[in-house]
């Protein structure tokens, strides 16, 4: 009953997945929502208003700074579990010494 539940939400998803890469536009518009007055004000004010010394730093450093952060905390997070995942126990060891003198 579970690998069913798990299958028919794996092909909802990829349903949902299909339908919105069909509906993608295929030719850049000026009407589409990622042209909006905040580029423009991006574009010309950010770097004199950050004092940053390019547009670029501009965006990552004070404009998406909590963005950042929190990509920042994610991978950091995402290290940890696999690295406390891969970590052997100090009872891993005496498995493996109990192990080799059974032999």
């Amino acid at each position: 009953m579970r690998k069913i539940l798990a299958e028919g939400v794996f092909i909802i998803l990829l349903i949902v997945l299909i339908i919105g890469v069909i509906e993608m536009p295929t030719e850049p518009s000026v009407d589409a929502p990622s042209y909006n007055e905040v580029v423009e004000h991006y574009i010309e004010e950010g770097a004199n208003k950050t004092n940053a010394s390019n547009l670029i730093a501009a965006i990552l450093a004070d404009y998406r700074a909590f963005d950042t952060l929190g990509e920042t905390i994610v991978l950091f997070t995402s290290v940890v579990a696999v690295g406390s995942v891969l970590r052997s126990t100090k009872h891993d060891k005496e498995l493996a010494k109990e192990a080799e003198e059974d032999e």
